[in-house]
């Protein structure tokens, strides 16, 4: 498949993600239809991106920490929810973890 498509629609689905994060955090009207795309999404940017990867560098140890924040984005809802965690601080953590996986995928650093 064309990489410029699946980069493309992996970052179409992380745009999503975060859309339907705030949605959920902020707690608007539309809460049950944030919480659909917050899921649809997350398996767009998974599903892509192991499309773009191919195989999994099994070598390398980027492709499992993007996975574990991918864990902790899909989690992030719950936490706020369950007054876990503050929903701001919530935020703050989903955005550095995307910041951090944009990083490690850019860089890919191991």
């Amino acid at each position: 498949m064309d990489p410029f498509l699946l980069k493309t629609l992996h970052l179409a689905g992380v745009f999503a993600l975060f859309t339907s994060l705030g949605a959920v955090l902020l707690g608007g009207s539309g809460k049950k239809g944030a919480s659909m795309l917050h899921g649809i999404s997350l398996l767009l940017i998974m599903a892509v991106g192991f499309a773009m990867l191919k195989n999994p560098p099994l070598g390398q140890f980027w492709w499992v920490i993007k996975l574990a924040m991918w864990v902790f984005l899909g989690a992030a809802p719950v936490l706020a929810k369950r007054k876990v965690l503050p929903a701001t601080l919530v935020m703050i953590l989903c955005i550095a973890a995307a910041a951090l996986a944009a990083w490690l995928g850019l860089r890919k650093p191991f």
